[in-house]
């Protein structure tokens, strides 16, 4: 059972290719096709998916990661907006830094050369780099509003 000092490790099994290195709003970010690229150790874990299937990517805000977080903020960055609690925000600053988006396959390949595997997505938003921890499908069942 995790406790307050309990430290977590995670595992990458790959990284985003982004035309974004840096901040842009998260919708303009999903507007742009990206890529997932997925170590050869964790290519076979794919197996399953196909283009048009969506998934749950959770990923490391890895540059927000070096800048530190509040629990209480303006969303959007934006004063006029009232304060709220981070959990109750999309902000990237958060405690653990981690990002959980639903995108869309578009096309998945082999790199040959490396061995890695390909995803072309789109509605992902996150930056160049980004180390990706997981990849889920999207079941709207599971995933979905409850109701």
């Amino acid at each position: 059972m995790a406790t307050e000092t309990s430290v977590l490790q995670l595992t990458p099994i790959g990284h985003v290719r982004s035309r974004f290195a840096g901040y842009a709003p998260s919708d303009e970010m999903g507007e742009h096709p990206s890529e997932i690229v997925v170590l050869p150790e964790f290519a076979d874990g794919l197996m399953g998916l196909e283009p048009g299937d969506r998934i749950q990517t959770l990923f490391i805000l890895h540059r927000a990661a070096t800048t530190g977080y509040e629990l209480r903020l303006h969303p959007g960055h934006n004063p006029a907006n009232p304060i709220r609690g981070v959990f109750s925000t999309r902000s990237q600053y958060r405690p653990n830094f981690i990002a959980a988006t639903i995108a869309l396959i578009q096309s998945i390949r082999q790199d040959i050369e490396g061995g890695a595997a390909v995803l072309t997505v789109t509605g992902l938003d996150a930056q160049d780099g980004s180390p990706v921890v997981d990849i889920k499908p999207h079941r709207t069942a599971f995933d979905g509003p409850a109701g």
